[in-house]
């Protein structure tokens, strides 16, 4: 690299440098004969001077509405099935875990005093259900391909 091509890099970085942010100002050139492939040389100056096709001025006239869909074409999901109720073991061992800080936070809030039998039992509760559905979970997955999405 030569010194003026150094010098001639520097300048062109100072300018890029000093414009910085500033808006590019193209200068308009005339329409001339030469067009290719449809296109013209010439830039329009401002954004309303390009040609778009023409926007109905009110969007909520080309929206569909419900009557103009066919009942073909309404998709209706199918009903849900009912939640099934978790085996008699499970369900207590969800309730010790989500039922005993429930009851330890009403006891606080309400500044009540618990006998410390019952916060022992509580406590225990807790801890015994969170050990079983930890020790009640599967070791791996069911199938492997399986990510457990469904259409």
């Amino acid at each position: 690299m030569t010194r003026e091509d150094a010098g001639d890099q520097d300048a062109a970085w100072q300018q890029i440098v000093d414009n910085y942010g500033d808006r590019v100002l193209i200068d308009p050139v005339e329409e001339t004969s030469g067009e290719t492939a449809g296109h013209t040389d010439a830039t329009p100056d401002r954004v309303e001077d390009l040609h778009l096709p023409d926007e109905p001025a009110d969007p909520d006239e080309t929206a569909v509405g419900d009557d103009d869909l066919d009942e073909v074409d309404r998709f209706v999901p199918e009903e849900a099935p009912p939640v099934a109720m978790p085996p008699l073991d499970r369900l207590l061992a969800w309730a010790g875990v989500l039922g005993s800080p429930v009851v330890l936070l009403v006891f606080l809030l309400l500044g009540l005093s618990l006998p410390g039998l019952l916060a022992w039992v509580l406590v225990g509760g807790f801890i015994a259900g969170f050990c079983y559905l930890v020790a009640r979970m599967p070791g791996g997955p069911r199938d492997p391909w399986d990510d457990g999405a469904r259409v």
